[in-house]
């Protein structure tokens, strides 16, 4: 659900302000505007900040006072230091042009990475609005440098936009983790909420962390407890939980990571269900969850998709029911996917 109950709106085809009043169903709230309530689908609202942001400045400018462009910092001779503390940082910088009245409004956002640590990475990001790539590129970003990235328009915030990366780390020493995903899903209320600080505190750009430290390879010996507590069969159990391979009585690492998609249809989790009824069936669709999820806290993952299809929607209900009492998931929610349809659900971990 893009709203939420208390949120400010703008119905679309007349311009007014309204608020939510009340969650109908996935596609309809009771929003009340000018005193009056009555049922919208949310395809007919919108976020009214970037209207109030286009009306008029956040802080007025004064006309003395030289203007300074994003594109101006970029030419100049002399490398930008942003002053910031460690880790991986997206940074969003704020450009604008005038308006009818001659103010100065928010025009786009320019987006930086930047990699304030000792670490050559290289990455593959992704822009996503309303679930839809937009825009993918491949790169590698230096120790202590910034990397521009993209322009995306200022009212995009309002299309449920998401910055995806896939980070690794150049040459890939024995001892760190093999890849690192981070993603960032800003809500338009809390974004607008950024950019009017800093223009209120006169800060150049907003910016977001994505990770501080690129983690170490997972220790395999955190999963076990001393031998002397453990079964070989719970010892075998736990290594599978872990999502390690496990032959004979060795333990082998396992692949660095599950994808980052599952497809939970029995027929894509074996060739011998025909014998199955349903529970059985059901028991082993959510063992498989089980453990991917497992594999998937173990490789430090933010986002997954579960494909679970549609049908009478048990499976979907199970899936749900694990998800919200599993303490490593921040969030997830199922909705029209481009690829999937409404057979799936997005999970983000914290």
């Amino acid at each position: 659900m893009k709203f939420e109950i208390g949120d400010k709106v703008i119905v679309k085809h007349s311009n007014d302000d309204g608020i939510v009043k009340e969650i109908l169903n996935d596609k309809m709230v009771m929003v009340e505007v000018k005193g009056v309530k009555f049922p919208a689908y949310t395809d007919q609202l919108d976020f009214p900040y970037y209207k109030w942001f286009t009306e008029k400045p956040v802080v007025p400018v004064a006309a003395s006072a030289p203007r300074k462009y994003i594109d101006d910092v970029r030419k100049e001779k002399k490398p930008v230091k942003l002053d910031i503390a460690n880790g991986v940082w997206l940074a969003f910088f704020p450009t604008f042009k005038k308006d009818a009245f001659d103010d100065e409004v928010i025009d786009a956002l320019k987006i930086y990475l930047i990699n304030a640590t000792a670490d050559h990475l290289e990455f593959l990001y992704k822009f996503n609005t309303n679930s839809q790539t937009e825009f993918e590129i491949q790169n590698e970003i230096l120790p202590n440098s910034d990397f521009y990235i993209m322009n995306i328009d200022f009212e995009q915030i309002n299309d449920a936009p998401s910055f995806e990366f896939e980070f690794n780390l150049k040459g890939k020493p024995n001892n760190r983790a093999e890849y690192f995903e981070a993603v960032y899903k800003p809500k338009a209320k809390q974004f607008f909420k950024e950019i009017e600080r800093i223009q209120a505190s006169g800060d150049p750009f907003y910016s977001k962390q994505l990770f501080e430290l690129y983690p170490d390879k997972p220790s395999i010996d955190k999963y076990f407890e001393p031998e002397t507590t453990l079964t070989r069969n719970s010892s075998l159990d736990k290594l599978a939980a872990a999502g390690f391979k496990v032959v004979g009585n060795k333990r082998i690492y396992g692949e660095s990571a599950p994808p980052s998609v599952i497809d939970l249809h029995i027929e894509k989790l074996t060739n011998d269900f025909n014998n199955m009824d349903s529970g059985e069936k059901l028991a082993f669709q959510l063992s498989a969850l089980e453990k991917y999820l497992n594999r998937c806290e173990m490789n430090f993952m933010k986002h997954v998709t579960i494909i679970h299809g549609i049908g009478k929607g048990r499976l979907k209900e199970e899936i749900h029911e694990v998800l919200k009492h599993r303490e490593s998931v921040k969030n997830f929610v199922q909705q029209h996917h481009a690829w999937y349809g409404n057979g799936a659900t997005e999970v983000y971990f914290k």
